[in-house]
């Protein structure tokens, strides 16, 4: 099988991702499932706002390019990583938010529990130590962290966010940018109050019923 709906489904986020300029041309990278032991994954040194499912790479979770004639995202082994340590894990985003990014170069956390929608579908945002980019070392730190978080900053790199989904993966892209936006927005106002103690069990406990 050739996964068409599958890969044109990673190319329409990417390009939706360009278009909303959560990422730039050549940089950042989409992948998800597909079959059994299969990762559609975006390529390498193409347009990513001009990006077309027959442009998008099949590869196996050894790293095995199924497409040949498509070259591989440089960092296709930091998503392998991932897959192969959370079976759980179906969708994987990397790209470069701008203001997200910003976050990535400082101390400053970003603060997930102003809104509560945030606070129930991304959690709190882990940072990962600076690691060579496209490096297998970058891959096992990423995939460490990625165990512990769905939303991690990539210390002087960039953002990756994972689903159990393309949707869910990308909406927790956006949810973090526009937290880090608040982030920076919320000290200028008087009497910003995040989410009290009280206000947090009472998500949490609504998360977890939703999960049953």
């Amino acid at each position: 099988m050739d996964y068409k709906a599958e890969r044109r489904e990673v190319a329409r986020f990417m390009r939706r991702a360009y278009k909303l300029k959560l990422t730039t041309t050549s940089g950042g990278n989409f992948s998800r499932r597909v079959g059994d032991g299969l990762v559609a994954i975006t390529p390498s040194q193409l347009d990513k706002g001009r990006m077309r499912g027959r442009r998008i790479a099949l590869v196996d979770l050894e790293g095995k390019n199924l497409t040949p004639e498509i070259k591989i995202s440089s960092e296709a082994h930091m998503h392998l990583r991932i897959y192969q340590r959370f079976p759980h894990i179906s969708a994987i985003i990397h790209a470069h938010p701008v203001t997200a990014s910003a976050f990535c170069c400082a101390e400053t956390p970003i603060r997930h529990d102003l809104l509560a929608e945030q606070y129930c579908l991304m959690q709190a945002p882990l940072m990962v130590p600076y690691s060579m980019t496209s490096g297998l070392e970058l891959a096992d730190i990423v995939a460490e962290y990625a165990g512990r978080a769905p939303c991690l900053l990539m210390r002087n790199h960039g953002v990756t966010t994972t689903g159990a989904s393309l949707l869910q993966a990308f909406d927790r892209l956006e949810l973090l940018e526009i937290a880090a936006q608040l982030t920076l927005i919320m000290p200028k106002l008087d009497g910003v109050k995040g989410l009290d103690d009280d206000q947090k069990r009472e998500l949490d406990a609504m998360m977890r019923a939703m999960d049953r």
